[in-house]
């Protein structure tokens, strides 16, 4: 048994300051260790798609659809069962379409609260009274605590008095709101804990709808991917990070993101643009703002020798009379000879107008109050990697060696690999966010694209995609950590590296689409390491053949869930047609999992130990 100091005691006893409070404590967390574990919900890549992560999130990957089958399969059928899960996930909006229908009359509004109220009741199963209260809707706790206790006794009170809440509420025309409230618990209970691994920026439309949802979850926690890396460093000031987001922006059309969500203009630059190269069409936004980048870019560089990315120093390997480059691959012609801005004597300074430019907008990151809102949320919630339950959350890769040994990377004059360069990242972070210091804000921009990077894992080829026709040069080289990861011995190298059991861990991955339609499996290693790029991103799901996956982790074992793309709110409402999941089992448990098996339950051990403890004091003090 652990020992603990008179000291530590002595302060323990302030809080517990009874021999029946100690004990009242005791008990209640013996009985939590003995509730089953809670259900984990792993997504990642969610790329600012916000309906269809919106409506990931309402039916908990389809947990909530198998636990009203579970209840109501026999009794009201399939389209029955499709029908009540769109009223609990969407329930303003199909409420309202029901009363426009008519078919929202007494018997319809007593059938559908009972229904929810039973499907609540089994959700609670799991949980602690006191749980359950504190994740109801604020108002209802009353109305909701009663209707999730109610048991048959001898001459039916119990029964009665439930019947007169249903009718009550549907007599003060509350039903509306209570169907509400309980859909929300019922989506509150599906899912203990919501682990996001990595992207939420970029590409798709709304990126700030999803942080709002995120915000208003009460268990949650993000493993940072290089485009919220990216955002980060944006936020904070790095103008080369806040080129590479305008530029990301323009590309995918995703302008309104920072105008509207933001408040954050693309009027200077357009003017910029049709002051500099005569207009502001797309093709001409995409050249201003990938010159200016590749300006940015190269000055990190040259600052930072040790960041070993001097090959992508390219703009010094342009022949300006004949307009082709000098790759490592051979000469090639650029795709354009509009270039107005660089001087071929020295091609990376920015021009007065360049400089001006992204002086602004240096300013409008760092002073916009609702990114900064955002980016703090994401910071406050995130890190590089995280050790849940066992598993090793981690988006992008642990940088790796041809010959499978962790890559040592120097920074700052010192050499890190595996969990130290992890390690180092989350220090880099704070240092660049909260600090605002300006080495890390350089490193802000290498952790989002350089070749050793744990986010990127990749070497990327901005330059060549932007100036170079032949597509061959497009090529981005990963990182060996992907020829790797079938291998399960350097799986269960990592797992060790980080204080996991290499038999019992996994490594739960994002940040790569999984080519489903060619025959992919997200399943490495023997079942040791699991890809869930979410795949919500669009622009993929041709390449991916479906919307991605997702992973569920409850008392009984692990199950991955791939998506189908997501039809529309409308859908959903108008059909009932749900996004389509299918169950991938990955293990089943031998034995149901509870708390005193997970990490919380480590730690509610150590509390049990130290009040055991103190009960021991107070016994002998009265003696």
């Amino acid at each position: 048994m652990e020992s603990f100091d008179r000291e530590y005691l002595e302060l323990l006893r302030e809080k517990y300051p009874t021999e029946a409070a100690v004990c009242s404590e005791l008990i209640n967390l013996r009985a939590i260790l003995s509730l089953p574990k809670g259900t984990e919900h792993f997504i990642s890549d969610l790329h600012g798609e916000y309906a269809a992560v919106r409506h990931i999130l309402n039916n908990c990957s389809g947990v909530i659809l198998e636990k009203v089958r579970m209840l109501f399969l026999d009794e009201i059928g399939e389209a029955g069962c499709h029908a009540l899960c769109s009223l609990i996930y969407y329930p303003r909006e199909e409420l309202k379409l029901l009363r426009e229908r008519g078919e929202l009359d007494r018997a319809a509004l007593k059938d559908a609260l009972s229904r929810l109220r039973a499907l609540a009741e089994l959700l609670s199963g799991k949980y602690t009274r006191s749980y359950v209260r504190g994740r109801m809707p604020q108002g209802w706790e009353f109305v909701l605590d009663e209707l999730l206790h109610i048991h048959e006794d001898e001459e039916a009170n119990q029964l009665r008095y439930h019947e007169e809440i249903l009718d009550a509420i549907v007599d003060t025309g509350a039903a509306e709101s209570v169907l509400s409230a309980l859909a929300l618990l019922i989506k509150r209970l599906a899912v203990d804990h919501l682990h996001v691994v990595g992207d939420i920026f970029d590409r798709g439309p709304n990126p700030a709808g999803i942080i709002e949802l995120l915000m208003r979850l009460p268990n949650l926690d993000i493993q940072w991917g290089n485009h919220d890396i990216l955002w980060l460093g944006a936020g904070a000031g790095c103008p080369a990070c806040i080129a590479t987001v305008l530029r990301v922006s323009i590309d995918y059309h995703n302008e309104a993101t920072l105008e509207r969500s933001y408040g954050i203009p693309l009027s200077s630059f357009n003017r910029f643009c049709v002051q500099v190269y005569g207009d502001a069409e797309q093709a001409t936004l995409h050249q201003a703002i990938s010159v200016l980048g590749a300006k940015l870019e190269g000055q990190v560089i040259k600052r930072h020798p040790g960041y070993g990315m001097d090959g992508r120093l390219l703009l010094d390997k342009v022949d300006w009379e004949n307009y082709t480059v000098s790759l490592p691959g051979g000469v090639f012609p650029l795709k354009t000879r509009r270039f107005p801005t660089v001087d071929p004597a020295d091609p990376y300074r920015l021009s007065a107008e360049e400089q001006a430019l992204i002086d602004e907008y240096v300013d409008l990151f760092t002073g916009s109050v609702a990114l900064r809102r955002h980016l703090d949320f994401v910071c406050k919630k995130g890190s590089t990697y995280l050790c849940c339950n066992g598993n090793l959350l981690y988006h992008g890769c642990i940088p790796m060696t041809p010959e499978g040994t962790f890559a040592s990377v120097r920074h700052g004059g010192k050499y890190y690999a595996g969990k130290a360069l992890l390690d180092y990242a989350d220090r880099v972070v704070a240092a660049a966010w909260l600090r605002g210091d300006k080495s890390a804000l350089d490193m802000m921009w290498y952790l989002w694209c350089g070749k050793d990077s744990p986010f990127a894992g990749r070497e990327f080829h901005t330059f060549e995609r932007a100036f170079v026709e032949d597509q061959s040069t497009w090529t981005e080289p990963k990182n060996p950590y992907f020829l790797h990861w079938e291998n399960e011995k350097m799986v269960s190298m990592i797992l060790e590296e980080f204080g996991l059991d290499p038999d019992s861990g996994r490594i739960i991955n994002g940040h790569t689409p999984v080519k489903a339609v060619k025959g992919e499996s997200p399943v490495k290693a023997g079942g040791k390491l699991f890809i869930i790029d979410g795949g919500f991103c669009k622009a993929y799901q041709k390449t991916t053949g479906i919307a991605g996956y997702t992973l569920i982790y409850n008392s009984h074992g692990l199950r991955l869930k791939s998506h189908r793309p997501f039809e529309g709110v409308a859908r959903v409402l108008s059909d009932n047609a749900d996004m389509e999941s299918s169950s991938i089992p990955v293990e089943h448990f031998p034995s149901r999992r509870y708390i005193a098996d997970t990490d919380r339950g480590a730690q509610l051990r150590r509390r049990v130990g130290a009040l055991e403890a103190l009960l021991a004091l107070y016994r002998e003090e009265g003696e």
